[in-house]
């Protein structure tokens, strides 16, 4: 299993219509960047992925799951780019503000703060524990 952290604008796609999305789960599509795509394609089954919701809250407010592979993005017309459905696990008891990960040494090499644009990244399982005990506490 990997794992991974998946961006969006909460007045666009929040994790509460995740939610309401129920065991269906919904498309997470609309990514347009080469290196963020290449992550989704690498996504399986089963996978989980925090949710975090950027320029607004900027903080990582839950975890979904992968259930459908990667397969062709119908919102993009060129047919370059991909989406994957994910489906709710949970919300986080404490959302993990991006200005608490920052101050964690043991997470300064994560692409959220290196890569602050990317959308799509993987989570190493030593950080995903780390940001799970933050987000329980």
């Amino acid at each position: 299993m990997q794992y991974w952290l998946l961006k969006s604008e909460p007045d666009v796609w929040s994790i509460d219509q995740q939610k309401e999305a129920g065991k269906k789960g919904a498309p997470w599509d609309g990514v347009r960047n080469y290196q963020a795509a290449k992550n989704l394609k690498a996504m399986k089954k089963g996978d989980l992925c925090f949710f975090y919701h950027s320029n607004i809250g900027k903080e990582i407010v839950g975890v979904v799951e992968i259930i459908k592979e990667h397969y062709l993005d119908k919102s993009d017309k060129t047919g370059r780019f991909v989406a994957v459905t994910v489906r709710f696990k949970k919300k986080l008891n404490q959302p993990v503000s991006l200005e608490k990960i920052k101050i964690n040494k043991e997470l300064s090499h994560l692409s959220l703060i290196k890569q602050s644009r990317l959308s799509v990244m993987p989570i190493d399982s030593k950080s995903w524990k780390i940001l799970n005990k933050m987000g329980t506490i």
